[in-house]
């Protein structure tokens, strides 16, 4: 897994897609990905009517998957008006949708089975220059997110402590633009590019 450095990159909010889905001004915390199984998300719900006190915060799912119509009819049943879901974008609109984002969630189900995967969306929030938010069981993900210094790690199915790290990142402007900050810089570690130079050279050598 890795990133495309000449695709993603930070910038401003877009502003029609900030329009078309009510976030302009919105500290907006962005899952984007599968609605699975795998990935628990019901615990963002969860979350999220905790938090449905702090005006200005949305959580932003976009996305498809088996779990998505549950939990937006979870979400409208609890009166949750701080969880957007968008549909799912192609890929060439990704870097739009990363850029409505303040904060990048990247979501597993709490298995010891998920301790050694590393959701590629790490890398698409770091070349955006956006602090991870990840919430999964500690191991190979979580290795990479606190070693590069991108981001908070949160234990998965634990929706307050994914509540407190929200408000954490939300009032905390310095320790938001320091893990941006890492984070962006940890992209250039992750690129496709990078990869394939190392691929070659192991190539190059076994020749």
């Amino acid at each position: 897994n890795g990133v495309d450095l000449w695709r993603y990159g930070p910038r401003d909010p877009d502003p029609a897609l900030a329009a078309e889905w009510a976030l302009d001004s919105m500290f907006v915390v962005g899952y984007v990905g599968t609605h699975g199984m795998a990935h628990g998300l019901v615990n963002i719900v969860d979350a999220a009517e905790r938090l449905l006190g702090e005006a200005g915060l949305r959580f932003l799912l976009a996305g498809d998957g088996a779990e998505r119509p549950q939990l937006i009819a979870d979400a409208e049943q609890r009166g949750l008006n701080n969880v957007v879901f968008m549909p799912p974008q192609p890929k060439e609109r990704m870097p739009a949708v990363w850029s409505l984002c303040a904060v990048a969630l990247v979501h597993l189900k709490g298995s010891p089975v998920f301790a050694g995967v590393i959701p590629s969306k790490i890398f698409e929030a770091m070349g955006m220059g956006l602090p991870v938010l990840l919430v999964a069981p500690e191991g190979d993900a979580s290795r990479i997110v606190e070693g590069a210094g991108a981001g908070l790690c949160v234990p998965p199915e634990d929706p307050e402590a994914l509540a407190e790290a929200v408000r954490r990142l939300m009032f905390d402007a310095h320790l938001r633009k320091g893990l941006a900050k890492a984070s962006l810089a940890a992209a250039q570690s992750h690129s496709r590019e990078r990869q394939a130079r190392l691929t070659i050279d192991a190539l190059q050598l076994a020749a």
